[in-house]
């Protein structure tokens, strides 16, 4: 039986190709979440002003990959230290945070983000936030990386370290 997960790590191109690399990750969307915004648009999401994030929406087999796997995956392919950015990308929408759809994954969120708290010797500000809606990007952003990210020079740049980090730091979950 799946499991589905909502994180935001930056922008959603990045997230969205990491957990597409991930063994028992079934299906990866790109979306919008934690704003006030009925239907939000790219356009709108990217002013900062309507509240939500660039997340994505993570399907996934728990007897293959378990939810603190997900976690531990997600908080270490980004940098969970910055405030409200990734990089160059900066503003809420761009904010590190985990929308939990149950107390379980919520309880699980807070042990992660300890997890990596006592193993960087930092502080991730990565937020617990929800509920909230879900809304689906365009179908233009869905499976960005496997189309038009490999000629997009942001997408060069900023996704293929994350990769690297997923498979130097998560290299048996990770597809051959």
């Amino acid at each position: 039986m799946s499991e589905t997960v909502i994180v935001a790590g930056g922008c959603f191109w990045c997230t969205e190709a990491v957990f597409n690399d991930v063994i028992g990750v079934e299906s990866v969307e790109s979306g919008y979440i934690g704003g006030d915004v009925p239907d939000p648009t790219y356009k709108q999401v990217c002013t900062g002003t309507t509240g939500h994030a660039e997340g994505v929406k993570v399907t996934f087999d728990p007897a293959t990959v378990s939810l603190p796997e997900i976690y531990d995956m997600f908080l270490g392919t980004h940098d969970p230290t910055q405030l409200n950015r990734q990089g160059n990308d900066v503003g809420t929408q761009y904010r590190s945070a985990i929308f939990p759809l149950s107390d379980e994954q919520r309880t699980e969120a807070e042990a992660a983000i300890e997890r990596w708290n006592d193993s960087n010797h930092g502080t991730a500000v990565t937020t617990i936030e929800g509920p909230a809606q879900w809304y689906s990007a365009e179908d233009y952003h869905q499976e960005y990386w496997e189309g038009e990210g490999q000629r997009n020079p942001y997408c060069m740049a900023t996704i293929p370290p994350k990769l690297m980090k997923l498979r130097k730091s998560f290299a048996d979950k990770v597809k051959s």
